[in-house]
C-alpha cells in the first residue's frame, strides 16, 4: 500500500476493472450462490442531464443497497437507463438549429427526429459516464432508454389496450400551455415563481341599473374572455344581484352574476370574474354552472378574433396595457395596488404558462363507469393503486409519505398524456378524411380493429406522448414486457427477457424524491397493477432533498450550487480551474459561484474523493425532508478514509511475510475478544439499519467502530501483545487485527467501495482468501462471531482507566512522554483484580509507574482524580499539577455529571415515561442514576480533599 491515501488513481483504476470483469452483471458468479431476487429501479435521469447533488445522493443510497444485498447472496438487478426527456431534448437540438438560422420546420419532421437521435448517440450518455465516477454497481449491459424499440413497443401496447378498454380518450380540456414551445406541459414542468405584480379593481355595471360590481384581478386582459362574475351565496352585499346580468366592460357582452362557495368573501371585493377558458379554478366553476368557455388567446398567447377588434393580434401583455388604459379612460378602473403573486413559469422556456383549452389525449382516472358499461378509470386504475398502499402491499419509508400518495390519488384528475412535440413516442392514432379516429399498434392494426370503414387516406396524429407515460411503464417494460422472448439491442445483446426477468417484479425498493410521488410513483403503481397484476415495488424510500450548509435551496442564481464531481476532484483557484469541466461553472453563474468559493475556500475546494462524498451522503440520510450539505463535513469523512488507510498500513506492517495462520485456540487476549464482540454488535446494528433505511445511523455505527474502537483503541491495546514476550498472544493479536480489518472492510464496502477494494486486495492474500474482488465476498455473518461479554466488561474498565489518566494528562498539560506516578483508591475487589491483571498494559500505554493502592483511611497526597465506578484514579499533584487548575477541572466534571443526573431524574419523575417506556429502558435509567451518583460522590470527596 502507498504511504498516503490518494483517491483519484484508486477510483479510476478500480471502476474500469470492475466493469471490465463483469462483476456488476446480473448473472455474475456469486460465491454464496444466488438467492431471492432483489431489484432496484433507477429513476431514469433525463438523457440531457448531468449528475447533480440530488442524483449523487440518491444513487449512493441505491448503490449501497445493491452492493449490500449482492454480498448477502441475493439475486440482484439494478435496472438502469435514461429518459428521452421530450421537451428538454427537442429544445437542445432546436437551439443548435437556431445557431444555424434554421428551425425544425425547415428540416421537416423525419429529418429533425433523425438529428435528435444523432445528438442522443453523440452526447446523450454524459450522465451515465458520470454515474460511473460515483462507483455505481449497475449492470450496464441491461441499460435501457425510454425510446428503445422494446420500450416503444410497450408504450404502443399500453396505449392501445387502455384506449380499447375506454380508459383513454381525446377531448377539449384546459391544460398548462407553454406559448413559446407550443405544447401542453405537466405540472412538474411548471415553477410557481413569486413576482411583484398588481391587483386591479374594475367596475362591472349591472345591466339596466345604476348599480355595479367591482372585481379584483391580477390579469385584466383576461376580462375579454369573462363569461360570468361569481359571488359567495351567503355574502349579504351581493345576494340581491345573483341571477342578474352585467355589461362586460370594453366588450359589451351580457354576463350573469352567479353564486359559488369557491369565492373568498375576504379577498379583494368578494367578487370574482370567471374566465373558464384561461383559468383552472374558473374552469371548474364553469363546469358546475354549465358556462360556455370563451377563448380569447391564440396558441402564441395573442388576442384572437373572439375579442373586440381593437385588441386582436396583440400580445397578452400588450393587450393588458391597452385594456387598462381603456378602462381608465372609461372611468371603470377603480384601484391599482401592488400585489405579490405566484406566476406559473415554464421550466423549459421561462415563458409564463397560459391555461389553454386545447384538444388533447387523456387517461381517464375519474369516471366510475363508461357509457358502454365497461369499468371506469377510478375503478380500473386508481382504486387498485390506493388499495395496494392501504393493504400494506406497498410501504412508504418514512411512513408519513403514505398520506401524500393517498390524498393525491383520492383527488386525482384525468391525466393529459399528449404533447405537441416531434421528439417522443408518437401517438398510435390515425384520422380518416371524415375525422374518425383509428387506434392500433400500427396502421394495419388500427384498420383491423376499426369499427367503421375509413374514409380516404389515414393520417397519423402529430402529437407525441408525455414523457411520464413511458416512464410509468418502467417497472415492467424494462424487464421485456410485452415480448415473450429476449429483447435485443442493435448489437444482438440481450437487454431483457420477460419470461425470465419477471422474477424481478415486484422490485424490492424504489428510491426517489417526494416531488415525483404524483408524477411517477403513483403512475407506475397504476400501470403495473393493470398490466401485470402485481405491484411494481414493495417499498418506496423517499430520500431527502439536498440543500446547502445553511439550509437554502441550491440554485445557480444564488451561486450555492455544488457539483458532486467538483467535490470529488476539487476546484483550484488563481485562476479558477474546472478540473472536470463541470456545468457548475457555466458563464451565466461563474461570477456568483466563484465569489462564493473564494469567500469560503480562498484556496479552492479541496478534492475529497468519491468515497468521502458517499460517506457524507450516507451519514446525512435520515428520515428528514431535507438535508444540509456542508463541505467541511465531507472533509471530515475524507479524514475517516485517511484513518482507515493508515490503520491498514499499521496492521500490514506488523505482519510477517506470507499468509498468516490462525491460532488453533482462537483469540488469546481479552482485547481480541472485546473487539470481536464489538464487531459482532456493530454488524447486527448495521443490518438493522439497512432493514429500516436509517443510513445515517448505519454510517454512525460503522464510523464509531472503525475510528474509536478499532483504530483508536484496539490498535493501541494490541501494542503490549505485539511488543511483549508472549509469542502466542502476539500471533493471535496479529491474526485478529487482520480478521477484524478484513471483516469491517466488507461491512464498509457498500458505502465506500473504492478504498475498501484497494485495502482488501492487500489484506485478503494474508488470510488466504481467494476472490477477484471484495464485492464477490459474502457479507460478514455476525452469527459466526463469538461474543464475550465478560471480556468486554474487563476491557471497558481498562479503557476507562486509560481514558481517565489521559484526560488528566491532557487537561493538566503533562508531557505525553513523561512517566508519572499512579495511585488507586477505593474501588472493590473486582477493581483490585483488574488493576493487577492490566498493570503492565496500563503502565505501557499510559506512561505511568506501576499503580500503587492507597489504604482506606490513609493520608492521601493532593492529586488529580478520575472516577471509574467506585474506583478513584489519582495522579499526585506534587511537581506535576497546578492545584487551582485541578479544582477548576473537577468543578467542570462535577457540573457535567450533575447535569446528566438531573436528566435521568427528570425522566424517572415523568409518570408517562415510566408507564410507557419499555421496562429495560426504565431499568437502564435507574442504573444510570446509581452510576452517576457514585461518580458524583467520589468527585465531591476528591474536591473536599483538595480543600
Amino acid at each position: 500500500m502507498e504511504k498516503s491515501f490518494e483517491p483519484r488513481p484508486i477510483e479510476s483504476k478500480w471502476y474500469a476493472r470492475w466493469e471490465r470483469s463483469g462483476q456488476f452483471k446480473m448473472d455474475a458468479p456469486q460465491p454464496s450462490g444466488r438467492g431471492e431476487p432483489y431489484c432496484i429501479l433507477l429513476p431514469p435521469p433525463n438523457v440531457t442531464g448531468t449528475l447533480h447533488m440530488g442524483h449523487a445522493f440518491q444513487q449512493t443510497v441505491m448503490d449501497m443497497l445493491i452492493r449490500y444485498q449482492r454480498m448477502r447472496g441475493m439475486n440482484t438487478l439494478w435496472q438502469v437507463g435514461t429518459d428521452h426527456a421530450g421537451i428538454a431534448t427537442q429544445k437542445i437540438v432546436e437551439n443548435q438549429l437556431a445557431v444555424e438560422n434554421r428551425t425544425r420546420h425547415d428540416l421537416g419532421r423525419e429529418p429533425f427526429v433523425e438529428r435528435v437521435w444523432q445528438w442522443k448517440e453523440e452526447s446523450g450518455s454524459t450522465i451515465t459516464h458520470q454515474m460511473r465516477r460515483l462507483g455505481v454497481a449497475a449492470d450496464w449491459s441491461r441499460e435501457r432508454f425510454t425510446m428503445d424499440e422494446g420500450l416503444s413497443a410497450a408504450v404502443r401496447k399500453v396505449f392501445v389496450q387502455w384506449y380499447r378498454a375506454g380508459l383513454i380518450y381525446r377531448g377539449n380540456r384546459l391544460v398548462n400551455w407553454d406559448p413559446v414551445l407550443g405544447t401542453a406541459v405537466s405540472d412538474l414542468e411548471v415553477n410557481n415563481v413569486e413576482r411583484d405584480g398588481h391587483l386591479w379593481s374594475i367596475r362591472y355595471p349591472v345591466t339596466e341599473s345604476e348599480e355595479s360590481i367591482v372585481v379584483a384581478t391580477t390579469r385584466p386582459e383576461t376580462m375579454l374572455g369573462d363569461v360570468a362574475v361569481a359571488v359567495h351565496p351567503e355574502d349579504e352585499r351581493y345576494r340581491h344581484l345573483i341571477g342578474k346580468m352585467l355589461t362586460l366592460p370594453l366588450a359589451g357582452r351580457q354576463i350573469p352574476v352567479i353564486a359559488d362557495d369557491y369565492v373568498d368573501r375576504e379577498f379583494g371585493t368578494g367578487c370574482v370574474k370567471i374566465t373558464p377558458a384561461h383559468d383552472f379554478n374558473d374552469y371548474a366553476i364553469g363546469q358546475r354552472h354549465a358556462l360556455v368557455p370563451l377563448e380569447i388567446f391564440t396558441l402564441e398567447a395573442k388576442i384572437n378574433s373572439n375579442a373586440p377588434a381593437k385588441y386582436r393580434s396583440m400580445d397578452r401583455y400588450e393587450a393588458r396595457k391597452a385594456v387598462l388604459a381603456d378602462l381608465e379612460a372609461a372611468g371603470l378602473l377603480v384601484e391599482t395596488k401592488p400585489h405579490k403573486l405566484q406566476v406559473p413559469v415554464s421550466q423549459r422556456s421561462d415563458a409564463v404558462i397560459e391555461p389553454m383549452l386545447t384538444d388533447q389525449w387523456f387517461v381517464d382516472l375519474t369516471s366510475d363507469a363508461q357509457k358502454d358499461g365497461r369499468p371506469g378509470g377510478r375503478k380500473a386504475i386508481t382504486e387498485p393503486a390506493l388499495d395496494a398502499v392501504r393493504s400494506g402491499a406497498i410501504k412508504f419509508v418514512p411512513e408519513n409519505w403514505t398520506t401524500t400518495y393517498t390524498q393525491w390519488l383520492e383527488n386525482i384528475q384525468d391525466w393529459c398524456i399528449s404533447r405537441q412535440l416531434w421528439w417522443g413516442h408518437r401517438i398510435p392514432a390515425w384520422y380518416d378524411e371524415a375525422g374518425n379516429i383509428f387506434v392500433g399498434e400500427d396502421e394495419a392494426d388500427a384498420r383491423k380493429h376499426a369499427a367503421v370503414e375509413p374514409v380516404g387516406k389515414l393520417k397519423q396524429d402529430e402529437d407525441v406522448l408525455d414523457t411520464w407515460f413511458s416512464s410509468a411503464l418502467w417497472p415492467f417494460s424494462t424487464l421485456g414486457w410485452p415480448y415473450n422472448g429476449p429483447v435485443q439491442n442493435e448489437r444482438g445483446e440481450v437487454l431483457a427477457n420477460w419470461d425470465h426477468d419477471r422474477i424481478f417484479l415486484p422490485s424490492a425498493v424504489l428510491v426517489t424524491g417526494f416531488d415525483i410521488i404524483f408524477f411517477w410513483v403513483a403512475r407506475m403503481v397504476m400501470a403495473t397493477l393493470y398490466f401485470t397484476g402485481q405491484v411494481p415495488f414493495r417499498e418506496v424510500y423517499i430520500n431527502a432533498i439536498v440543500r446547502d450548509a445553511e439550509g437554502q435551496k441550491m440554485s445557480k442564481s444564488k451561486g450555492n450550487t455544488l457539483d458532486p464531481l467538483d467535490l470529488i476532484d476539487g476546484i483550484e483557484l488563481e485562476p479558477l480551474v474546472e478540473k472536470s469541466t463541470r456545468s457548475l461553472l457555466i458563464p451565466q453563474v461563474r461570477e456568483k459561484v466563484e465569489k462564493r468559493i473564494r469567500k469560503d475556500y480562498p484556496q479552492g475546494i479541496p478534492a475529497i474523493g468519491t468515497d468521502a462524498l458517499r460517506f457524507t451522503f450516507t451519514a446525512l440520510a435520515s428520515y428528514s425532508r431535507t438535508i444540509n450539505f456542508d463541505i467541511k463535513r465531507a472533509e471530515g469523512y475524507k479524514a475517516f478514509c485517511n484513518k482507515l488507510w493508515n490503520a491498514a498500513r499499521f496492521v500490514l506492517m506488523n505482519l510477517p511475510e506470507g499468509e498468516l495462520q490462525a491460532t488453533a485456540k482462537g483469540p488469546v487476549t481479552e482485547a481480541e475478544r472485546w473487539i470481536l464482540t464489538r464487531l459482532k454488535h456493530t454488524l447486527v446494528e448495521v443490518e438493522q439499519h439497512f432493514a429500516t433505511y436509517r443510513f445515517d445511523l448505519l454510517a454512525q455505527a460503522l464510523y464509531e467502530f472503525v475510528w474509536n474502537e478499532y483504530c483508536d483503541w484496539f490498535l493501541e491495546l494490541s501494542k503490549p501483545a505485539l511488543n511483549g514476550d508472549d509469542a502466542a498472544a502476539a500471533a493471535s493479536t496479529r491474526h485478529t487485527l487482520l480478521v477484524v480489518l478484513e471483516t469491517v472492510l466488507r461491512a464498509l464496502h457498500p458505502i465506500v467501495p473504492f478504498i475498501t477494494e484497494e485495502i482488501w486486495q492487500s489484506v485478503a492474500p494474508k488470510l488466504g482468501i481467494q476472490a477477484d474482488g471484495i464485492l464477490l465476498r459474502a457479507w460478514p455473518n455476525a452469527g459466526e462471531i463469538a461474543a464475550d461479554e465478560a471480556a468486554t466488561a474487563e476491557i471497558e474498565w481498562y479503557k476507562n482507566v486509560l481514558s481517565g489518566i489521559r484526560r488528566i494528562r491532557a487537561e493538566m498539560n503533562i508531557a505525553p512522554g513523561k512517566t508519572i506516578p499512579l495511585l488507586l483508591a477505593d474501588g472493590d475487589a473486582g477493581d483490585r483484580a483488574r488493576a493487577a491483571k492490566f498493570a503492565a498494559q496500563i503502565s505501557f500505554l499510559a506512561r505511568v509507574e506501576a499503580p500503587q493502592w492507597i489504604a482506606a483511611g490513609a493520608d492521601e497526597p493532593a492529586a488529580a482524580a478520575a472516577v471509574v465506578g467506585s474506583l478513584r484514579v489519582l495522579i499526585p499533584l506534587a511537581g506535576l499539577i497546578d492545584l487551582t487548575a485541578e479544582k477548576a477541572r473537577l468543578g467542570k466534571e462535577i457540573a457535567k455529571i450533575e447535569s446528566e443526573l438531573k436528566k435521568c431524574e427528570n425522566k424517572l419523575g415523568n409518570a408517562n415515561f415510566v408507564a410507557n417506556a419499555p421496562a429495560e429502558v426504565v431499568a437502564q435509567e435507574r442504573q444510570r442514576i446509581a452510576d452517576w451518583g457514585t461518580q458524583l460522590g467520589a468527585l465531591r470527596e476528591q474536591m473536599r480533599k483538595l480543600g
